[in-house]
């Protein structure tokens, strides 16, 4: 069951009726009629006049009524409107049950809490098709007074998975504000207008989370995204001018129609991705960041390392029924995945680190505590995007960790079926798909001239570092000749 709210909201209810009970874009609204309201569906519905069309003038003008009454005080805005809709496989519920479904919604967003309705606001659900309803309410109180609205979608979404046990439909993922913020339609329009191929919200949250995974340090990161071409806005506070408390991005050449660039803050971006939990993920002032010769020689080696290591504290989890102490891990995958893919400039890998970014967000916003495997995940990161562009190698090491980023995922996605987070499992187990299409990409012999690949089976289990192999540039010592085989009767020369 998925229940979504219009927004913005209308200002008058007479054309969202007329729509309702009208015949659709498409001619596929069948039988409209009202199934609940704040009265008897029977009282409400709309009657039939000599040349067979509706009467709406009576649901008007109760509907209206309360609004009027307000004046001034009313909002400009008062046409609520949330739909809600069942799977196609579910089975087609009866006029009764969704009429129990809508007096839910009602109930949990507080508009029209049960034994109160008529101090309540007034509303009615039309339903006009076999799978959803829409419901209509005026959002002023009969009371007079103005309703409120607090977290109403997070309690429609309680009131879809109440439903999905109520009636055995189809489950889906709890409302746990782990979703990155989706482009309006106004941002995808306007994108294909423009020819991009996505909008900038997802482009600025993708460069924004590279920036912070390569980043060691609060000024890094706004270098990085200067340097990555982002324009940066940052936010000051008023008591303190010197603290900095916030910041907004915005992509050259998304502009307004007056001409301003459009900023998103890193809020509106993700949850994650606000300053103050920013600053979490980075290492704390006087720890020691920097990387030894034999980590910046075979960085990717040691991540690789790194990566199994996290893989395998976060089975250990799972199987001491500890899921909660790797949620750092989980939450620092996707840090090491956003570097892996700018240092290989590959799209696969971007594709699979975007998928991975909800299974990497805690339920409800919530910044886990840091544990020694997710501050090694973001140390090898930060490795990875400082030393992998120079030190990687165009045959074995990329599929090689590649290959361990894939079981990483698959560990996180069991994580998360373990936690019930289906949403986050699903983003996790599809990230692992796309990390084993990539290593098609990087299994491929090497070009002409360069030493050929080793197999991905042998070295999975090799050590690591590998040993070295020869210089072409140097010249191989002279093999000693062989000598000839004694003739018959003479001493064979000693050597």
């Amino acid at each position: 069951m998925i229940g979504k709210i219009s927004a913005p909201r209308g200002e008058h209810v007479e054309p969202l009726i007329y729509y309702l009970y009208g015949p659709g874009r498409r001619e596929e609204h069948t039988d409209p009629h009202i199934v609940a309201g704040w009265r008897h569906p029977a009282e409400l519905e709309p009657p039939l006049r000599e040349d067979g069309r509706r009467d709406f003038r009576r649901l008007f003008g109760l509907l209206n009524q309360p609004h009027a009454a307000m004046g001034t005080w009313g909002f400009a805005r008062p046409v609520w409107h949330c739909s809600m809709r069942a799977a196609p496989e579910d089975k087609t519920l009866s006029d009764d049950e969704w009429a129990q479904i809508a007096c839910d919604v009602m109930h949990r967003t507080g508009l029209a809490p049960f034994g109160v309705e008529d101090d309540a606001v007034r509303w009615v659900a039309i339903r006009h098709g076999d799978d959803h309803i829409h419901l209509v309410a005026m959002l002023a109180r009969q009371d007079g007074r103005r309703p409120r609205l607090s977290n109403e979608r997070y309690r429609v979404r309680d009131a879809s998975l109440a439903a999905e046990q109520r009636y055995g439909l189809r489950s889906t993922a709890p409302g746990d504000r782990t979703a990155a913020r989706c482009p309006s339609r106004a941002e995808s329009e306007k994108a294909a207008r423009r020819g991009l191929e996505e909008a900038p919200r997802v482009a600025l949250r993708r460069q924004v989370s590279t920036a912070a995974a390569a980043a060691g340090s609060e000024q890094d990161f706004f270098a990085r995204l200067r340097q990555s071409g982002v324009l940066v806005r940052t936010r000051h506070s008023t008591r303190d001018p010197a603290q900095l408390t916030g910041y907004a991005v915005a992509l050259p050449g998304d502009t307004t129609k007056a001409g301003d660039p459009v900023w998103y803050g890193g809020g509106k971006l993700a949850a994650d991705l606000t300053l103050p939990k920013l600053r979490r993920r980075w290492h704390q002032p006087g720890s020691d960041d920097r990387f030894t010769a034999a980590e910046r020689s075979a960085a990717w080696d040691h991540v690789a390392q790194v990566v199994d290591h996290a893989s395998a504290h976060i089975r250990s989890l799972l199987a001491g029924d500890d899921p909660g102490a790797a949620a750092d891990a989980a939450w620092a995958t996707a840090d090491t995945l956003h570097a892996a893919a700018a240092a290989l400039g590959s799209r696969i890998l971007r594709q699979a680190a975007d998928a991975y970014d909800r299974a990497a967000r805690a339920p409800y916003g919530r910044t886990p505590a840091p544990t020694p495997a997710g501050d090694g995940l973001r140390r090898a990161a930060r490795l990875l995007a400082a030393y992998g562009y120079i030190t990687s190698d165009p045959s074995f090491r990329p599929l090689v960790l590649i290959i361990r980023l894939a079981v990483l995922a698959e560990a996180v996605a069991d994580l998360r079926q373990s936690q019930h987070h289906a949403a986050q499992a699903v983003g996790a187990l599809r990230a692992a798909q796309q990390l084993h299409a990539a290593r098609g990409i990087y299994a491929v012999p090497a070009a002409a001239g360069q030493r050929p690949a080793r197999s991905a089976a042998t070295l999975a289990g090799a050590g690591f570092p590998a040993p070295p192999a020869p210089d072409p540039a140097t010249p191989a010592p002279p093999r000693p000749r062989p000598s000839a085989p004694p003739r018959p009767g003479q001493q064979p020369r000693r050597q």
